[in-house]
């Protein structure tokens, strides 16, 4: 059993929705890994941005309708989110946009992080390849070997 002390990797993901509601499958799924084990959820914060550029939280206890099923994150508060992060997310946001800040662990790492560390391995090096990177580079790939 790895020891209480090791966490996996901790991620955010900041995704941009049309419009003031948040609808379709995103949280059910983001459920379904949390039940799975797969990833733990530390924060969640759900940030508007209307026509005029005005930025306003949206209180996932209070507003169930524009959130969504994000609602049933609302508990999802660990602090590591801070007012200044609200700010950051408004400025990569689009005008008339809903985006969901999700601060989360990477648990199914843990029982590999546990055995490396066992093992006098240490981790020096990480990174992230964003999901639209790797679809863009296999779509031209794609397309490529369509024309050849």
């Amino acid at each position: 059993m790895p020891d209480a002390d090791v966490h996996g990797p901790i991620d955010f993901v900041l995704i941009e929705f049309t419009g003031d509601r948040l609808t379709g499958r995103g949280a059910e799924e983001l459920m379904s890994l949390v039940e799975r084990g797969i990833i733990h959820v530390y924060d969640v914060l759900i940030v508007g941005k209307d026509a005029e550029g005005t930025v306003y939280a949206v209180d996932l206890e209070e507003s169930a309708g524009r959130a969504g099923d994000f609602a049933h994150l609302a508990g999802a508060r660990s602090g590591i989110l801070a007012e200044d992060d609200l700010r950051e997310v408004a400025s990569a946001m689009q005008p008339g946009t809903l985006a969901a800040l999700i601060v989360y662990e990477n648990t199914w790492a843990i029982p590999f992080i546990a055995a490396a560390l066992e093992s006098g391995g240490q981790l020096i090096a990480g990174g992230r390849i964003p999901a639209q990177d790797v679809m863009d580079v296999l779509e031209a790939m794609e397309t490529l070997e369509a024309t050849s």
